[in-house]
């Protein structure tokens, strides 16, 4: 069941943490069917207000000493009105206005959004909320998403980057970037943007002022963002910041990019390209982490969140302008306004003290989804980050058992296949899955999805016939 070869079993993780591990293991054993806010783990310990005049902010005179919080609103995962059968209807608009209004009294003002997210309605939804504030008291960045072939001319490109100023209702956009630069490597790279005039085109908008910084968010393979750096030391393209995955996790252990973030970040710090960092939890996975890990940090610091190491990671490193975080409920805003109101950045005992805890969660058999969605709609309706991100919880929780001679067997069994009902519905299910590998090639972690579908949906049948 692992996607790296480096994996250890769930036992063999635990001997490695310690007898310690293993009862707070034992202890925090719940069922893993999923809660209001699963993803996420507040520390719950809080008794004062939540600031809201301590933010930290960083400027850049290269981004016209812009005073951005280095806490950004991520706008991928607004919360969406459901159907009775839990389907997506649309998002709901009075949530986001709430969760805006929130995060500006509380000194965010960094908004990032894009076309292709939220079933193409973030960027509308963003709009309407920070419309009913002053446009000088926000930042927004939208996106090139065009991925569809059919959106790569520069006729369609064009039609999608002056849509995005008709859906959010603004006359200019604060910053600009090239999606997911990297996927599909350099070819479909240099085709999206470059040779058919896309960045020509942007450039030119960047000089009359409607595009004020213009960037990159980069999921891709080395080759590709080298080639960006060349470009753009030789004066061919210039990038006034760029997005990279960063975390602790990623820090120092190879990404499907073959790369670490921490050569990423290198390479950019010393171009002075000011950096903003997406999945600094990974998608909620460095929130979500295994019992005895959260046991390993609160050791640490009781009082902090888990969420709050891997934020303070991101933040503590100095040419970082902003942080995103998707944060669809309140309680992850809140606790994230805490973790950067003021920043405390991590001593170098509290950076190494990540890294053997990351050297510890890598050998932890999970599958590395990050719930981007970007392999969705599945035309089969597989609901593929709701079934990867079940089974992570479970590995997580203890309840993916190796054998029946697993001491704690039928717990497990029990709540991981309850769990998966009350999580997937059943026509949605990784027994759905044919194979038709539309979804892997849009995956920027590079996660073999139909190999992934197959073998959960073949540990679940051994689940129920008993045969594990």
């Amino acid at each position: 069941m692992s996607e790296n070869k480096n994996n250890i079993s769930r036992r063999g993780f635990l001997k490695a943490m310690g007898a310690g591990a293993t009862v707070a293991a034992g202890a925090a054993m719940a069922s893993c069917a999923p809660k209001k806010n699963a993803e996420y783990d507040p520390a719950g310990h809080h008794t004062t207000p939540v600031p809201t005049d301590q933010m930290t902010y960083r400027t850049w005179p290269s981004l016209h000493n812009d005073k951005i919080s280095i806490l950004g609103y991520g706008c991928m995962r607004w919360p969406m009105i459901m159907s009775s059968d839990d389907r997506p209807q649309g998002i709901d608009q009075e949530q986001v206005n709430m969760l805006v209004d929130y995060a500006i009294a509380h000194g965010v003002n960094y908004f990032d959004t894009s076309p292709a997210y939220g079933m193409g309605l973030s960027e509308k939804a963003t709009g309407d909320a920070l419309k009913r504030h002053p446009r000088e008291s926000y930042y927004i960045a939208t996106k090139m998403s065009n991925f569809d072939p059919r959106s790569q001319s520069l006729e369609g490109s064009k039609a999608m980057y002056e849509n995005s100023f008709k859906e959010m209702s603004v006359d200019y956009i604060d910053y600009y970037l090239l999606h997911v630069m990297g996927m599909g490597g350099l070819l479909m790279s240099k085709r999206r943007f470059f040779d058919n005039g896309v960045y020509d085109f942007l450039d030119e908008e960047r000089k009359k002022g409607r595009i004020r910084h213009l960037g990159f968010s980069f999921h891709g393979d080395k080759e590709t963002f080298d080639w960006c750096m060349q470009q753009h030391d030789e004066g061919v393209y210039h990038w006034d910041f760029v997005q990279i995955q960063m975390n602790y996790l990623d820090w120092r252990h190879e990404t499907s990019s073959a790369m670490t973030a921490e050569y990423q970040y290198n390479e950019l710090t010393k171009r002075n390209i000011p950096v903003v960092i997406m999945e600094p939890l990974l998608g909620g996975r460095l929130a979500n982490i295994p019992t005895h890990m959260v046991a390993r940090l609160k050791q640490q610091d009781s009082e902090r969140s888990v969420a709050s190491w891997a934020f303070r990671f991101a933040g503590s490193h100095p040419n970082v302008f902003c942080v995103l975080s998707g944060m669809t409920y309140l309680e992850n805003l809140e606790d994230n306004v805490r973790s950067f109101s003021p920043l405390v950045d991590l001593t170098d005992e509290e950076k190494e003290f990540l890294y053997e805890t990351a050297d510890l969660m890598q050998q932890y058999p999970t599958i590395p989804c990050n719930n981007c969605q970007y392999c969705m709609p599945c035309p089969y309706r597989l609901d593929i980050p709701g079934i990867l991100t079940h089974y992570n919880k479970c590995v997580n929780q203890g309840f993916v058992p190796e054998s029946q001679q697993d001491p704690n067997y039928r717990k497990a069994r029990q709540a991981f296949l309850v769990g998966y009902d009350r999580t997937v519905p059943k026509l949605r299910q990784a027994d759905h899955c044919t194979g038709c590998n539309q979804c892997s090639p849009h995956c920027p972690q590079r996660i073999d999805i139909p190999a992934a579908m197959q073998r959960i949906n073949n540990f679940v049948e051994a689940l129920k016939q008993g045969t594990l």
